[in-house]
């Protein structure tokens, strides 16, 4: 199929291009992780690919290294996450780590997933379990698509959406998507990044 084809080399060319051009950046976020904050440089996370198959998925650090345990242990900030699968002002986020949210530059490692295959740069992005309920019917066709590092739903407004609002996005683009689609959406990602619209 050409379009699966065209899709690939271009994950392929545009995430080598921006790993060679980020290195002393990356270099810089590593050092900045290690300084300030101990822990391991990144954070993975069980996420569900193409297929139903989870897959580790890779960020640069940016919550404290007890942050899942600090969740567990404060059922407020718990049952807001469990609303929302987001905390708006999440008290566990790092300086380092606003900033690098803020800039979507945490999200920097799933550029090597994409050269694995196990995310493209546009699509719907990957969920955990406990979020599959969210898409209701719509799950199977979620998972009939490689999951993407950007896609319609991160350039329509990301954490200023609704849940609802992002299913029926994620539906719009995988019964629509073309290669005119993917290259709109990867130069709208880079409005969005560069004018930090939706980061959270």
């Amino acid at each position: 199929m050409i379009y699966a084809a065209a899709k690939r080399g271009i994950d392929i060319s545009v995430s080598l291009a921006i790993i060679v051009a980020a290195l002393p950046l990356i270099a810089v976020i590593v050092a900045l992780i290690k300084a300030t904050s101990p822990g391991p440089i990144l954070f993975r996370h069980r996420r569900i690919g193409k297929n139903g198959v989870e897959f580790d998925c890779w960020k640069f650090r940016t919550m404290v290294a007890d942050a899942e345990q600090r969740l567990k242990n404060n059922p407020e900030l718990r049952a807001i996450f469990e609303a929302k699968f987001k905390l708006d002002d999440d008290p566990r986020i790092t300086r380092v780590g606003r900033f690098l949210r803020r800039t979507s530059l945490d999200e920097l490692p799933q550029l090597l997933q994409v050269l694995q295959g196990k995310m493209t740069l546009i699509g719907p992005r990957p969920i955990v379990q406990s979020e599959i309920d969210k898409y209701s019917i719509y799950a199977g066709k979620l998972f009939s698509v490689t999951p993407g590092l950007s896609g319609l739903w991160q350039t329509s407004g990301r954490s200023s959406t609704t849940y609802a609002e992002r299913v029926l996005l994620d539906m719009y683009y995988i019964d629509n998507r073309s290669l005119r689609m993917e290259l709109l959406l990867i130069m709208l990602t880079v409005v969005t990044v560069l004018k930090k619209s939706g980061a959270c």
